[in-house]
């Protein structure tokens, strides 16, 4: 049972795409719910996820994927056939499915086959910028790198993470996941638009992304502006 705001924004969204193929922003979406700020929205596009009707995709700015519609707004729609939903992708990138596995040298039959993760363009260890872009190439690592889990990579530009070991033209490996402890690098996107390397802490009830250079400024943020999109987990580094 969706509350009105709920019905009335999956109406907003559902329509947007329909018309114009391109996804509200947030601030189009405030103002044609007439909210006060963003975080409401933030709020009505967490509860229709938890309900199943919209799905945000991981490493996409303003990416929404419909799943299904309420019987109020398109009756039998659900139960007569299976919903396409609309995707728009973002500045953010696109989906990878989950790489296979490279398979062994025949010869070699004894050693673990390395393992193919996508590289997603370029994340801010700076100032934040539009980050995790298209696929650009894959890149083998060995299973024992990486361990469990869905993995990317992401090359990194700028220095604020200098005293982390982290460098200008430096490839991070990052675990994708959506927490993380107090403490550990994270690819933070920010007002799911920006995207950005920094260590994860807490200040009270808000979030703080720390550099690892004197010469940036800690950036604190409102719970509700900042989305964990991975922890990093490995380091390469070309000479």
């Amino acid at each position: 049972m969706l509350t009105r705001k709920q019905h009335e924004l999956l109406l907003f969204i559902h329509e947007r795409l329909k018309e114009t193929g391109i996804p509200p922003s947030f601030d189009e979406m405030k103002d044609a719910l007439d909210l006060a700020s963003k975080s409401g929205i933030h709020r009505l596009i967490t509860a229709l996820e938890e309900r199943g009707f919209i799905r945000r995709l991981a490493n996409r700015a303003r990416a929404l994927e419909v799943l299904r519609l309420p019987d109020s707004i398109a009756p039998g729609l659900n139960s007569q056939r299976k919903f396409e939903p609309s995707v728009i992708e973002g500045s953010l990138g696109r989906n990878v499915a989950p790489p296979k596995p490279q398979p062994r040298a025949s010869n070699d039959m004894d050693m673990p086959a390395n393992v193919s993760i996508p590289v997603m363009g370029r994340i801010a260890a700076g100032v934040p910028i539009s980050a995790i872009q298209n696929q650009t190439h894959m890149l083998s690592l060995p299973p024992d790198m990486i361990g469990s889990g869905e993995h990317y990579a992401l090359e990194v530009k700028g220095d604020s993470m200098i005293e982390a070991g982290i460098f200008d033209g430096d490839t991070v490996v990052i675990k994708r996941g959506d927490t993380a402890s107090p403490g550990e690098i994270i690819v933070a996107l920010v007002d799911d638009e920006e995207a950005t390397l920094k260590r994860f802490r807490r200040k009270g009830a808000s979030i703080a992304l720390e550099a690892a250079n004197p010469a940036y400024e800690t950036r604190i943020f409102g719970p509700d502006r900042v989305r964990v999109q991975g922890k990093l987990v490995g380091l390469i580094r070309r000479y």
